[in-house]
């Protein structure tokens, strides 16, 4: 009220005198400070405008006798009031004319004229601040800004002006680039950010906070680690430093920066997790988002952009990894956003933020679809071009006519779509992340409104527009997303018109992306995969390295998955690529005529998850020799890893153990597991690359050579069965002699499928079903003519005496082809024979499992003794006969039977690393699409999985027969060069050999069964041979008999095979 009543008496005093009079001039100026003042207290804009006036007005008014007025300072007050109106009310006209007279002072000896230097300087910055956001470019306005921070810096100022100063600048750089400008000369304001840190005092946080952002823009255009590291470093000290409730360094809100700093972690811990495909970066990301998203004080607008972005990552890590707890996070955080859209808390700016997601928008009917586009139609026509809320309205607008297109599918709306995103381009940067997506947006949309159209300009636009994308080097991190699409319209051209170029660009454009460090390893091996495919049909000189790409991607394609069940999970979701593929390869090498590198592609690329496990129980021995300290750390890592990879329970849920540590507020168990792996397979691959540079170990732990694995066959030739759509082969591998190759004829890959297919459709039938019988008696027939008699033609011509060992090591179909028992073969005595009365078969997956089933067993104690594993019951009526046979033994070889209530999990692991040989009797079960889960049934309906298997380690073991159903059963759905079944697991945690079934096995055959088999195993003419190496022939030996018996069916005697030495 005293202040309106100054204003009244000044107005009163300059009504009653005429401007000559000497005191008009000195009241029009306590008039301008007392509006000025009263701007202040009320906002309102008329004090603020008739304050520059009637500075103005004082400044050109004459001297005044008696009165002295510091015309400098009336000129500072007057750009103080310009300043002030510019940043409230953002007046192009008044940010030009502060610019100017700031400028205009600092020329001036204000010294002289009591003026505050500082405060110039300070608020030239600021104005310079406003003056960004409404120019197009700004970047000189940035570089000056810059220079008037170092300025003050380097003049000892006031802490106050030069943080004031740093405030206008921060507000500068995050502005422009939120806007998708590029932010320049922005290692000069980082520069100068650091300078700030070494005169201000500890704790000063907005210079940590503008550092801290500063180098978030630069890690979203560099991409260096270093400013990741750095800037996530000075937020952590923030929030370390200033918890809730504690005072700020500069008498700031102190819930200002506890939310910036957490707010800015959590965005660059998203930036890293979206920029780079490393697993832990998104689990590190996560839990930031989950704690970050629970705070109270968080405004409306951030919470709905951060709960967006959380469920972007929860459904990538869904992708990652396949958990349905993430994809129902995911949906949770959706559904979360579209209740929020339709609630009437959501209004204003928050609205407009929520309508932002897809989810959202998407949930809205046509109706109100159809009036957002109007009204954002008529704010665009209101807002002038340059204006920040231009670009915001075309952007909501581009937005709300793909929600429309999505369901009407006109290609008017599309057309719409183009021309606003165009729109948007010409006022982005694309140089600016934020820019090249909008570019890469509107390649997908030209692409749509092609396929929509078929008007191939839309075709052509859309390549132009994706290959200039890839010129930029703002675009790095989606250059696989670029080129992917690229390779989709060039496809559609080339298979419209034809031309060759668009071919060689395809295969030309592979090699970036397969080696684009950006890229999920997943993606790049599938991709390499494709490249592999195409110029081989192409006749492309590229072929050789597109398959070594793909032969190097695959391991490292799905080991990045913390256990054997996300693993397999993975192999599954690449099924028809990463089983093939080195399938492929090997017959372009065969066609190469490259035979021992075909074998060595083949050992490589099949039984992957075996092969992985097995490299971390590989033998130190000879390394502990050399250098006993690494040998130590590789085994406690191995170890760790294996123990890591395999805690999976059935029911999916992640096992840690309860000293593991938790890293960062709220990430899971799961999240806990990736970290650590990715560690663990971080200081292997460190360790293992030191080793290699140890004389003597250039080759530990490489991909075995065709020197080393042809030992698979010292003691009876090993066949392997290519079977590929390219070409199939039959490769006899034997010792000391080059590979011989069975060509095929060209119809076999398809002939072999059509008998698994017959085998696999008639089983449903039941295995006592005639149709059963009869497709197992034309199948065994069928093989016999396609693969057995041109390998028993190539035996003899080899010089391979029957009676002979040999082993089957098959890929595809095979796997689940009765080999052994291909039939009859057409004698002159009439006697039906089959393959193994010929030769003694067996089967290995790989051919690294067979060299290590012969490997010498350690030193131990243990005698030959027999575990007796049974769980009969009223289904198996025969079981009992069976345990009578085994426990008949024991005047051979000591038999502990588990049986009853003794037949647990527990008890069956701890009995097994106490006996050599060991005999199951139960119940063996198959769980489709869960192979881990395969199972012996125990008492009490417990049940011994194969992971549990898997888990135990028995150096020790020599011989398993595992009489239960389906333990060398393949399910359907089962990947076939991975092995994954029980008769496998038994065999990798030890056993070097064991005998399981194909299918169900007959109750009644199990006693005469073992019987025969034991006999023939524990008779004198092996004595001297490992009870292991006994076991092929006694298996042989026992079918036969089998088969002499009255009424014996095919399906009961084929059904036994054995895996191993």
């Amino acid at each position: 009220m005293e202040l309106d009543q100054i204003i009244t008496s000044h107005q009163r005093a300059l009504s009653w005198i005429p401007r000559s009079h000497p005191a008009y001039t000195a009241y029009i100026h306590l008039l301008a400070n007392s509006r000025f003042k009263r701007y202040e207290l009320s906002e309102q804009k008329e004090d603020l405008d008739k304050s520059i006036l009637h500075y103005t007005e004082a400044i050109f008014l004459p001297p005044s006798w008696g009165f002295y007025l510091n015309v400098v300072q009336v000129f500072f007050q007057l750009v103080l009031s310009l300043f002030r109106r510019s940043k409230k009310f953002k007046q192009p006209e008044d940010v030009k004319c502060a610019v100017e007279y700031l400028r205009y002072l600092r020329g001036l000896p204000l010294d002289t004229f009591e003026v505050p230097c500082n405060v110039v300087t300070t608020s030239l910055v600021h104005v310079l601040a406003i003056q960004v956001e409404l120019e197009a470019d700004g970047t000189g306005d940035i570089e000056e800004m810059v220079m008037l921070c170092q300025e003050l810096l380097t003049c000892h100022s006031s802490a106050n002006y030069t943080t004031h100063a740093i405030d206008g600048l921060f507000s500068a750089i995050l502005w422009k680039f939120c806007q998708g400008k590029q932010v320049e000369p922005l290692d000069g304001v980082i520069q100068c950010l650091r300078d700030a840190l070494k005169i201000f005092p500890p704790g000063s946080h907005l210079v940590l906070l503008g550092l801290a952002a500063s180098l978030i823009i630069r890690y979203g255009t560099n991409y260096l680690n270093d400013d990741y590291e750095e800037a996530m470093t000075l937020l952590e000290s923030i929030i370390v430093s200033s918890p809730l409730g504690c005072p700020c360094q500069f008498g700031d809100d102190p819930c200002h920066f506890q939310i910036g700093a957490p707010g800015l972690a959590t965005i660059l811990a998203s930036m890293r997790a979206v920029i780079y495909p490393n697993p832990e970066y998104l689990e590190e990301a996560i839990p930031r988002f989950r704690t970050f998203l629970c705070s109270s004080s968080l405004d409306n607008d951030l919470r709905h952009s951060f709960t967006d972005c959380m469920a972007s990552l929860a459904e990538k890590r869904f992708e990652n990894f396949g958990l349905t707890e993430a994809l129902q996070e995911s949906r949770s955080y959706t559904s979360e956003m579209v209740s929020l859209a339709s609630s009437s808390s959501a209004h204003g700016t928050s609205k407009e933020k929520i309508d932002n997601v897809e989810a959202v928008r998407a949930a809205y009917p046509m109706t109100v679809v159809e009036e957002k586009i109007r009204n954002l139609r008529e704010l665009i026509s209101k807002t002038p071009p340059g204006n920040s809320n231009h670009n915001t309205h075309i952007k909501d607008l581009v937005n709300w006519h793909e929600t429309k297109f999505s369901r009407t599918r006109d290609i008017k709306d599309l057309e719409e779509v183009i021309k606003y995103r165009r729109m948007l381009l010409l006022s982005t940067d694309t140089g600016h992340p934020f820019g090249s997506h909008s570019a890469l947006s509107l390649g997908y949309d030209l692409y749509a409104a092609f396929e929509c159209s078929n008007k191939m300009e839309y075709l052509d636009e859309s390549i132009t527009v994706c290959r200039g994308l890839l010129e930029m080097k703002s675009t790095r991190t989606f250059h696989f997303v670029l080129i992917q699409k690229l390779h989709k319209s060039l496809s559609k051209r080339f298979g419209l018109l034809g031309h060759k170029q668009d071919l060689d660009e395809i295969i030309e454009l592979c090699p970036l992306a397969v080696d684009d460090k950006f890229a999920k390893v997943s993606d790049r091996f599938v991709l390499s995969c494709f490249w592999a495919s195409l110029a081989r049909m192409a006749r492309h000189p590229s072929v050789s390295v597109a398959y070594q790409k793909a032969m190097s991607l695959i391991q490292i394609s799905f080991v990045s998955a913390p256990t054997l069940q996300v693993q397999y999970s993975r192999l599954v979701a690449m099924r028809g690529v990463s089983d093939k593929m080195p399938l492929d390869y090997a017959s372009y090498q065969i066609d190469m005529g490259q035979l021992t590198q075909a074998i060595e592609t083949l050992e490589q690329g099949r039984a992957l998850l075996w092969s992985e496990m097995r490299g971390l129980r590989n033998s130190m021995d000879q390394l502990s020799r050399f250098n006993s300290p690494l040998a130590t750390k590789l085994a406690a890592i191995n170890q760790d890893l294996e123990s890591l990879t395999m805690s999976v329970t059935p029911s999916g849920t992640i096992e840690i153990s309860n000293g593991g540590s938790q890293i960062g507020d709220g990430m899971d168990p799961f999240g806990r597991l990736v970290v650590k792996q990715q560690k663990l397979l971080e200081d292997r691959d460190m360790l293992v690359s030191q080793i290699q540079e140890l004389p003597g170990f250039e080759d530990f732990l490489k991909t075995p050579s065709f020197e080393t694995i042809r030992s698979a066959a010292s003691h009876g030739p090993v066949i392997i069965i290519n079977h590929n759509e390219w070409r199939s082969d039959v490769l006899i591998l034997v010792r000391d002699s080059p590979p011989s190759i069975i060509p095929t004829t060209k119809d076999f890959y398809d002939r072999a499928n059509k008998l698994r297919d017959r085998l696999v459709v008639a089983r449903k039938e039941g295995l006592d079903s005639g149709e059963y019988k009869r497709a197992l008696r034309s199948v065994l027939d069928g093989l016999y003519k396609l693969v057995g008699r041109p390998v028993i033609d190539r035996l003899r011509a080899l010089g391979v005496p029957e009676q002979s060992r040999i082993w089957w090591c098959p890929t595809s179909v095979f796997c689940s082809l009765p080999l052994h028992a291909m039939g009859p073969i057409p004698s002159d005595d009439g006697v039906k024979r089959y393959f193994s009365d010929l030769y003694i078969p067996s089967y290995t997956p790989t051919l690294s499992a067979l060299i290590e089933s012969r490997k010498p067993s350690p030193k131990t104690s243990i005698q030959p003794s027999l575990l007796l594993v049974a769980n009969p019951d009223e289904s198996l009526p025969g079981a009992f006969g069976e345990m009578a046979i085994i426990q008949s033994l024991n005047s051979r070889v000591p038999v502990t039977t588990l049986c009853g209530k003794n037949a647990t999990p527990a008890g069956v692991v701890e009995g097994l690393r106490h006996h050599r040989l060991v005999h199951f009797v139960c119940h063996g079960k198959l769980e489709t699409g869960k192979p881990f889960d395969a199972s012996f049934k125990l008492f009490d309906n417990e049940r011994l999985t194969l992971l549990d298997i898997v888990r135990s380690q028995l150096p020790a073991a020599e011989f398993a027969f595992l009489a239960a159903c389906h333990t060398a059963e393949l399910t359907d759905d089962s990947i076939a060069d991975e092995g994954l079944h029980l008769t496998a697991a038994v065999q990798y945690c030890g056993f070097r050999s064991v005998v399981g079934t194909m299918w169900e096995m007959a109750d009644i055959d199990g006693s005469e069964l073992a019987e025969n088999f034991y006999k023939s195993m524990f008779s004198r003419n092996g004595q001297g041979v490992g009870y292991h190496l006994r076991s092929a022939r006694a298996l042989r030996d026992a079918t036969r008999k089998m088969r002499r018996k009255k009424g014996m069916t095919l399906e009961r005697w084929v059904n036994f095979v054995h895996y191993g030495a």
